[in-house]
Formats: C-alpha cells, sequence, structure tokens
C-alpha cells in the first residue's frame, strides 16, 4: 500500500505529523530559512499546548539564531496574539507552532511577516523557493543573537484592541453567565482572564489545563461539544464559547445548549459590526449564503476568496473591508482589531449585540434566514480536482461555475464547493440549499462523481 504523505507547505505555513513527516531537523531549517527570509531583527515565537510543541519551538529557534535573527519567547499564547504582537512592536515578523484544527498528532509553523500578516503569495513563494535551495544565511559566532520571553504585554494588547470595539461597560454590567470549552488549548489561560476578569462574565468553564491532552476532536463544530452543551443547560449559561487549539476559531452555543453552525455564528458577529464599520464584507467560496442576507440588510457587498485566512486577508485589504471571515472554520476576522482570525473579537461581539438588544442569543439567531448545509471530507487518495471541473460542468450546464477554488457549482437555491484541503490530505465537499431534499440530491450526486475519480 502506498505510504500517505502527511506533511504539507502551504497557504499558511508547514504542517505535518510530528515525528515520521514533520520533524526538529525540518523545523529548524524551515525556521532557518524563514529568519534568511525576513532579515536579522526580532522574530515572536509562540505556541499552542500540543505535546510536540515545546520540542519544536526550541529547534525553531535554533533556526532563528543561526541565521542571525533574536528570538522574542511569548510562551503559550493564542494565534492571533502572536500575530498582533509581532506587527505592534517592530518584529521582523512571527512564527505560531501550531497545527490549529488538526488533531493533536499534528503540528505546525504559521508564518507571519512584519505586520504580523500570513505571507501573501509572492512572499510565501519567495520563502519556499529559498528553503528548497537551502540557500540559508549562516550566522557567525558574534552575529548569533539572543533569546527573551515576554509574557504579559501580548495578551495585553489583544484584549486592549478587542474592548476598544465593543460597549465593554455594557457587558460588564448584564453581568453574563457564561460557558467556555478552551480544549486544554493556548487559550486555556487567557480566555477566562478575558471573559471573567475584563468582561466581567460569570464564567464556568471546562477544558482550560493546557497540561493535559484535547479532552475532544480538536475542531470545535456542533458534533464535538457534547460537553459544552452539557455545561450550558447544567449551568444555566446565557451563553457558550468553545476554541480550538490555538483560539483563532470559536464555535458557539445559546441559551438551550443548542451549537450553532459556524456560519451563522458569523453572520451573527457581522450583524453586531457592520452597524460601526464602513466598509464591504469578505468571506470564502465555502462561506454561506446567511451572510450574503446579512450584508445586504446592511448595504453592503460580499466578495468571496478561496479558502484559507491568507486569502481572505489579502481581498479584505484590497477592498477595504469592515470585517470578514470563514464561516465553516468559524473564523472571525475584523481588520479594526487586526487582520487575521480571532475567537475573542467573536465573543466580544456577540456579547455586546446581547447587552444591546436585550435578547437572548437563540433569538437572535432565530432571526437570521435559515439554509440546510453539508459539509464532508473524503481522502484525496491521489483524486485530482482538475479533471473533476470538466465532469462538473458535463453533468450540470445550468450551473455558474467558479474555478477560484477547486469547484464551486452555483445554482439558483443550492451551490456546492469541492476543493483539496490546504491542511490535510483530503478532499473536502461543502454544499448548501434552501431545502433539505435540494441539499441531499445534489450532495450525493456530486459526492459519487469524486469518489468514482
Amino acid at each position: 500500500m502506498q505510504r500517505q504523505h502527511l506533511l504539507k507547505i502551504g497557504v499558511s505555513g508547514i504542517r505535518g505529523v510530528v515525528g515520521p513527516f514533520l520533524t526538529p531537523g525540518l523545523a529548524a531549517a524551515f525556521a532557518q530559512a524563514f529568519g534568511t527570509y525576513v532579515g536579522k531583527g526580532r522574530v515572536a515565537v509562540g505556541r499552542d499546548s500540543r505535546a510536540s510543541g515545546p520540542m519544536l519551538q526550541h529547534a525553531v529557534h535554533c533556526g532563528l539564531l543561526a541565521a542571525g535573527c533574536d528570538v522574542v519567547e511569548l510562551g503559550l499564547l493564542p494565534t492571533p496574539t502572536i500575530q498582533m504582537y509581532a506587527g505592534a512592536t517592530g518584529a521582523r515578523g512571527g512564527i505560531a507552532v501550531t497545527a490549529s484544527h488538526n488533531p493533536p498528532e499534528y503540528n505546525a509553523l504559521k508564518l507571519f511577516n512584519a505586520r504580523g500578516l500570513f505571507f501573501n503569495h509572492h512572499e510565501r513563494g519567495e520563502l519556499i523557493d529559498l528553503y528548497h535551495q537551502s540557500n540559508y544565511y549562516h550566522a557567525r559566532n558574534e552575529e548569533i543573537g539572543s533569546v527573551c520571553s515576554e509574557r504579559d504585554a501580548p495578551a495585553r494588547l489583544h484584549i486592549d484592541r478587542v474592548l476598544g470595539q465593543v460597549d465593554a461597560d455594557r457587558i460588564r454590567g448584564r453581568g453574563f453567565r457564561v460557558a467556555l470549552d478552551a480544549v486544554n488549548g493556548a487559550g486555556s489561560l487567557m480566555s477566562p482572564l478575558f471573559l471573567g476578569e475584563w468582561l466581567g462574565c460569570r464564567l464556568d468553564s471546562i477544558s482550560t489545563d493546557p497540561a493535559q491532552p484535547f479532552p475532544r476532536i480538536a475542531e470545535p463544530r456542533p458534533d464535538t461539544l457534547t460537553s459544552l452543551t452539557e455545561l450550558v443547560r447544567r449551568t444555566g449559561a446565557q451563553i457558550g464559547f468553545a476554541q480550538d487549539p490555538d483560539g483563532d476559531r470559536l464555535a458557539v452555543a445559546d441559551e438551550t445548549g443548542r451549537v450553532l453552525d459556524n456560519d451563522d455564528m458569523l453572520a451573527l458577529v457581522m450583524d453586531a459590526a457592520l452597524p460601526r464599520l464602513s466598509g464591504d464584507v469578505v468571506v470564502n467560496l465555502s462561506t454561506s449564503w446567511v451572510i450574503d442576507d446579512v450584508a445586504s440588510r446592511h448595504g453592503r457587498k460580499v466578495h468571496r476568496t478561496p479558502v484559507g485566512e491568507a486569502n481572505v486577508v489579502d481581498a479584505m485589504e484590497a477592498v477595504g473591508a469592515a470585517i470578514g471571515g470563514e464561516g465553516s472554520s468559524g473564523g472571525v476576522i475584523c481588520p479594526a482589531v487586526h487582520l487575521c482570525r480571532d475567537s475573542y473579537t467573536g465573543m466580544a461581539f456577540l456579547l455586546d449585540h446581547m447587552a444591546a438588544t436585550g435578547r437572548p442569543l437563540s433569538a437572535l439567531a432565530e432571526e437570521q434566514p435559515r439554509y440546510f448545509r453539508r459539509h464532508e471530507q473524503l481522502p484525496s487518495q491521489g483524486r485530482m480536482i482538475g479533471p473533476l471541473i470538466p465532469l462538473l460542468e458535463r453533468n450540470y450546464p445550468d450551473a455558474a461555475v467558479d474555478r477560484g477554488d477547486g469547484a464551486k457549482l452555483v445554482f439558483a437555491d443550492r451551490w456546492i464547493h469541492v476543493r483539496p484541503s490546504n491542511t490535510e490530505p483530503f478532499v473536502r465537499i461543502a454544499a448548501e440549499a434552501r431545502s433539505k431534499d435540494a441539499l441531499d440530491k445534489l450532495f450525493e450526486e456530486v459526492q459519487r462523481l469524486v469518489e468514482n475519480l
């Protein structure tokens, strides 16, 4: 049987299964390439709580020092916090050692430029070329830099930026009862501080010990959050939040314990944010039409991009967007805070929305238009998206086809998107329709076509 190669260099950095694929030597070499590319100076480095994190972070430090960089070691922090700190402090760039929503056997290096943003297409191409050519800078003894630590300033910077976008006093005045599932990840320390001390919530939390393994599937989806649902119901919480291991993705439960679809969560955040922000909306091709409904209600246009935070951010900059995100991944991006996916921005906007309206989350969610959605993945097993596109066009001549990221077929009342994963060896399929029958029919037809490739 052919061995599946579980290492990927893609839109956000380098990612793979630790041990057979992602090794300390590879991490050090990639970090040295990164240091060579960004140049001598300070580089901010943080991580999530995976068991492999300290090992790989040490390797990253070695690679950066070998390239003549100084390392600012931030410890255990959410990815958006690392990005903001790198961008605000004049660092040459930043690296987060995290595989985000992937299973615990994975890890990754997420790479940020001097603005604290994912590398754009041009920067990424140059860095990968440099890495493959092994054309690294090798610092002489007198050029080797230092490693220093910074623990408090990054979190304060992040929290202050988020609170600047909401009425924090209004939220504190409501004294919301909030449930939290931090998956023992990078938000385990910062999230209770943010919700309890800074926003005055009465907090009931689970999985906030970063020394323990992830207690559930890392990606926060409705089918993985039974413990959060039970916590909300047991404590009478008015809202429940769940994060992924690096704190950039957010899932939300209402006061009944029902976990909202991530697209609906993103729509609610945008509904709360757009009255106070100017500009259009940017989301990826797999994000729901409910975003179009919300944007239209506020007189805004929706722009769509290939899946991936870096792609959404590039488009947001280009159009001067007010807000953006990725519905299927529970990612909220607000440029007024920082151009990155940030679960803390999402939490703050939702609490402020509830405080301003005086209405429970379930009622706010019920006001949104309803769509039926399905998301599944198939092992790639050599399947190529290229041959699928003409096949889909022949089978669905009435559909508009978007080839920007795999293939998306758009009809008047439904759509389906087939694409290769950016982070894992899968083909991902997302679909949406105004009725469940129409959704299931289209999804199963296209799924058979993909499986027969």
